[in-house]
């Protein structure tokens, strides 16, 4: 039986692991071929371990294992050339591009904006918003070129739709991604090609799991743990959970890239377990 992406190919970033590799296995479980990057090294700033190179060779592995096909590449998604060139390299070898999911971005330190180093907050706009831009930017032509129409999928955060204390220039890129989203969705309606975003609220992977995290939530205590993490997390939500797992995203994205969704663009979509209501 014919999958609801069959046939189409997705280029995905941040798809070494969490929800970029999340989306990658579910969009190739249901007929997608992929095109895959992520920085696999680490980062400035950045607090936890970030992606490997074999991070993104388990990835190509387990999209294999769904018996589709990935091009998959180390790239900086500020690296608008190699983005770029990865992105053309995969549509050769593919013959067509369909969706883009611009998933990749970090998490640094917060503080309060008066009080922020200028080169982090310079760092996460680049990555969180830049980023995002120029992930779209580099696989347009090819959806508008396909004439086929497409679905671009943008990831934000509930930070793109509420504030949330120190932790501004996170809230800044992801609020920014909104405005991306609804000016992209403006300029190619006419191309039947859609954009929309998805605003998950925490979410199990490396980036919410990790010491900077739990500190962030529990300044009370000196070396908080996930367990003291946890019921804290869970008043962010309405529903009693404390996070939500990466293919609760990926079910999003795969609607919103699928034919199912053919009539939805410019919307945000929060997977936030009720936040939004908070």
């Amino acid at each position: 039986m014919p999958g609801r992406v069959d046939g189409k190919i997705a280029f995905i970033t941040g798809a070494a692991r969490g929800q970029g590799r999340s989306h990658a296995i579910r969009l190739a479980r249901e007929g997608a071929d992929i095109i895959a990057i992520d920085v696999c090294r680490q980062l400035d700033d950045v607090p936890f371990p970030m992606s490997t190179p074999e991070d993104l060779a388990e990835t190509v592995s387990l999209v294999e294992k769904e018996g589709r096909r990935i091009v998959a590449a180390e790239v900086d998604v500020r690296d608008f050339a190699g983005m770029k060139a990865v992105v053309d390299r995969g549509v050769e070898q593919f013959g067509r591009l369909d969706i883009i999911v611009a998933n990749a971005g970090i998490g640094t330190f917060g503080r309060p904006l008066s009080e922020l180093d200028e080169r982090v907050w310079r760092d996460m706009l680049d990555v969180n918003l830049t980023g995002v831009w120029l992930s779209a930017k580099a696989g347009i032509p090819h959806l508008v070129d396909g004439g086929r129409g497409g679905s671009i999928v943008l990831t934000s955060s509930v930070g793109g739709l509420k504030a949330y204390p120190n932790t501004g220039h996170y809230v800044a890129a992801k609020h920014g991604v909104v405005g991306v989203m609804r000016t992209l969705a403006v300029e190619l309606a006419q191309h039947h090609i859609r954009v929309n975003s998805v605003h998950p609220s925490q979410v199990n992977t490396p980036m919410v799991m990790n010491e900077s995290t739990y500190r962030l939530f529990r300044p009370d205590l000196e070396s908080p743990t996930v367990d003291d993490f946890a019921p804290v997390s869970q008043l962010a939500h309405m529903l009693p959970v404390p996070w939500v797992e990466p293919e609760d995203i990926s079910n999003a994205v795969l609607f919103l890239a699928s034919d199912e969704s053919r009539y939805i663009t410019g919307v945000p979509l929060p997977i936030d377990a009720g936040s939004m209501l908070k």
